[in-house]
């Protein structure tokens, strides 16, 4: 948070998007809590080599792919703790280019998000985890990162009891 709070603006460099990508999946892999369900999680991942480099400040756009995957870890890890050894946790990560702009998608089928609150995951501290495991930060600092400081968007798109998909486009 005082990262992203720090005054001034950073410079975006040319950055190669699929191996950020990359770097910090593997980050969060390794450092997501209950490491033996995390290690049965069936992974997969779709890099579109026409992606390229996009203009980028690496430190913020893979702190909010941190968030990103970090978050979709836990969604299969309660699903699976909740559903029992029958559910198979499942995230996929993927990017391609679109014309202009880069997609990066982040799908996972934990529990999905209630349609009641899915608008407002992007707000300052709200949080959809039990009251004491988050800060409700991430996601809206991810927005800020993805919207304001990289002129791109980001979207979710869910269905409660079956999965969420966060999706990231950016200007190529």
């Amino acid at each position: 948070m005082l990262a992203h709070a720090r005054p001034g603006p950073r410079q975006p460099v040319s950055t190669d998007l699929n191996a950020l990508v990359a770097e910090y999946l593997r980050l969060a892999y390794q450092g997501a809590p209950g490491r033996q369900l995390t290690h049965a999680v069936e992974l997969e991942v779709h890099f579109d080599p026409a992606v390229g480099t996009v203009a980028a400040v690496p430190q913020e756009l893979g702190r909010t792919k941190l968030n990103l995957f970090a978050n979709a870890f836990y969604a299969v890890r309660q699903h699976q703790q909740a559903s029992g050894p029958g559910f198979q946790p499942q995230m996929s990560v993927q990017t391609r280019r679109e014309g202009d702009s880069v997609t990066i998608e982040v799908y996972d089928n934990g529990f999905g998000i209630p349609a009641s609150v899915a608008e407002r995951v992007f707000q300052p501290f709200f949080t959809t985890k039990p009251a004491g495991e988050d800060t409700g930060l991430g996601l809206s600092l991810a927005y800020d990162i993805i919207t304001k400081g990289h002129q791109g968007t980001l979207t979710v798109e869910t269905e409660e009891g079956e999965f969420t998909r966060f999706t990231v486009r950016l200007p190529a």
